[in-house]
Order: C-alpha cells, then structure tokens, then sequence
C-alpha cells in the first residue's frame, strides 16, 4: 500500500516527513512509502540514504526577486506534474502526506485535482503558504505548534491536530545526565550549555559565544558547541577541558543526553527536540527565516516559559553573559523552564500521526 510524501528543499520539511513514514511502517509494514522531492534541495542528499524509494523533480521556487527567471519553474511543474502522474497510474498511492517546501506544493494539487486524500504536516508556528493554500482541502492537518491554527483556514470536513514535530522520541532516562556528562569528559557539577546553530551552524551566534568566552567562563559551567562545518577551523582552537567544539553532532541526542539548557536557533525541529528532553533554551531566531517564522516560534516558546528569546540583532556579550548567569543563578527558574518545555513536548508525535494517517486510510479503503 503506497503513501506518497512531498516536501524537501531543507531539512526542516523533510526529516518529519522521513519521522512519520518510519511510524508508519513500525505501524504497518505493508505500507510502502515513496518520496517525491526535488533536485536541488537537501533531499539529494539524505533520501539515498534513508531506504525509502523516492523521486527528485527538476522543481524550482518562485524567483520573486528576479521573475524573468520564472519560466524555470513553469518548466519544472510541468515536467514534475507529468512524473507525479506517472508515479500515481503506476501504482495508486492510499493518500499523500505534504510536510512543506515547493515539492509539496505540486503534489498537494495533483492530489486535490484527482480526488486523493493529502495530510498535512505543519512544522512551525506560522504555516508557510503551501500548509496556508491547502489546508482547505486537506483530510488531516497535524500542527507542530498549536498558535499554527488561527493563520489556517481548513474545511468542515478537516480534522486539525495538535499533534507537535515528529522527532526521534527521547529515552526514558533523557532526564539522567551523568552517563551524558561522561562522554564528554565532565564532572557531574556545574551546568553543561549546549551552543546549536543549525546543521550549518551561525556565524552570527558563534562569533559573539567566542567573544564571550574569550572574557571568561563561568566557574561552573561546560559547553558543548556545534559551530557547524564552515566555522570549525577558526574556533576548533576554543576546545579545551570545559569547552568541546564540534564541526557537528549527530547523533545530536549525544548532546541532549549532557545539556541542562541550550543557546539555539528556533526551528521547529530543534525546539521540538528540546522541549522533548526537557531542556530549556536560549532561542535566537534567524532573522532571514521565511516569513520570519523562527521568530513566531521563538515568541510562542517564550510566552509558555520553556524559552528566553534574544533577536539576533540584540545578541551581544552582554546580553548572552546575562542569559546565562539567570540560568545558572536561578535553579528554580531552569527547573520551571524544563517543566514547562515537557509540557509543550510531544515525544510521540510521529507514531501519533501514523495513526491517524491509518486510519484515514482505512477510511477511505470503506
């Protein structure tokens, strides 16, 4: 039984997509799970690799800033929708599942003109325009932050969910960091800070971290730093006893196991692994973000308490410095912010998805 997935472009669309189609085959190993992504995203990448069949499409966004270059994506849609329709005579797919990005987009609406039932999955607090247009038409949508559903104008027949990010569910000792601490060489005293930019890291946050190491580390605190892959070389040098400096994590969990709070960028896959360990952060969205929506979610976290957001603009030494000692000084404020980031947390996301995904499929088969 086939259930094709749509979305890619960055890793923000298509690891839940990848989540979900793993649950579901843990759910029903008859489901069969093909990807349809484009050429030129992250998809290229990471789909060769994640034993799902898949498709990339010569597919191209919007050129809003140069729209003579248009016609590349008038020519990939239609190219793309010729492919899509094979994919579907060769074999029906039971629905479609729309994670986000222009791949998405093109087979939402083939889906939508043939009668296909699609679900959707909306990562962020302000859904981006594919999760906007299609939610009329969707069968399900399933919210990775409840403030998603006022910008959403789905139909009387949809079923909206809050059902949060499907991220890999944390273990039952997340809450344990001794074993955590160990690996990485620290004493089970002080704070250990996470520093997570992204998979590619930010400039932006390891310059002012490595400013503010450079005036002194607080007695009792260790880091852990992803700088990500581009910034490594000029900051490995920062790695000492206290401070463990990385071009990259994975599995990024290594680091949770360790972290009693974090300085991160505020996408929606990230914070929703955080709040699942439990780990309050120090969120600074980047401002270039589409639609700014990392600076939604920043607001929707912080307005819960499981979050203290910092504008990249407003990122200094200073204002890091005091962050940092209100989460150190104040134990009773991190413990209220680890309460509040489990509350928000939604380990079983992507199970709790499949399910709902089954059912619609058996639904439908009626």
């Amino acid at each position: 039984m086939r259930v094709f997935f749509a979305g890619g472009g960055t890793g923000g669309h298509l690891y839940p997509g990848l989540a979900i189609a793993r649950a579901l085959r843990l759910a029903d190993p008859q489901i069969e799970p093909f990807f349809i992504g484009a050429k030129r995203g992250i998809e290229k990448d990471v789909l060769p690799q994640a034993g799902f069949a898949f498709e990339l499409l010569d597919l191209h966004p919007l050129y809003r800033s140069r729209p003579w270059e248009n016609w590349k994506t008038l020519r990939g849609a239609l190219g793309a929708w010729r492919r899509i329709a094979a994919e579907a005579r060769s074999e029906p797919p039971a629905c479609v599942v729309g994670t986000g990005g222009y791949a998405a987009g093109l087979a939402l609406a083939y889906a939508t003109v043939h009668h296909i039932p699609f679900v959707l999955q909306e990562q962020n607090t302000h859904p981006g325009i594919t999760a906007r247009f299609f939610s009329r038409f969707a069968a399900q949508v399933h919210l990775g932050f409840p403030e998603a559903r006022k910008y959403l104008k789905p139909s009387k027949k949809t079923k909206v969910f809050d059902s949060g990010n499907p991220i890999e569910p944390p273990p039952p000792d997340a809450g344990e960091k001794s074993a955590g601490r160990a690996k990485w060489g620290f004493p089970d005293s002080g704070k250990v800070m996470l520093v997570y930019g992204g998979s590619q890291g930010s400039q932006a946050m390891n310059d002012v971290v490595a400013r503010w190491i450079d005036k002194g580390l607080p007695s009792d605190l260790y880091i852990v730093w992803a700088t990500g892959r581009a910034n490594y070389d000029k900051l490995a040098h920062y790695g000492n006893s206290r401070v463990k400096v990385r071009a990259y994590i994975a599995p990024i969990s290594e680091a949770y196991r360790a972290a009693d709070f974090a300085l991160s960028r505020a996408g929606a896959m990230a914070t929703a692994e955080l709040c699942a360990w439990g780990i309050p952060a120090i969120v600074i969205p980047l401002p270039t973000a589409a639609a700014d929506h990392q600076t939604a979610n920043a607001k929707a976290l912080s307005a819960s308490g499981a979050a203290t957001m910092i504008r990249q603009s407003d990122l200094t030494v200073d204002s890091l410095s005091a962050a940092v000692s209100s989460m150190l000084r104040e134990p009773d404020k991190l413990t209220g912010m680890r309460a509040k980031a489990l509350e928000r947390a939604r380990p079983t996301a992507a199970a709790d998805i499949a399910k709902e995904i089954l059912r619609l499929i058996s639904n439908t088969k009626r």
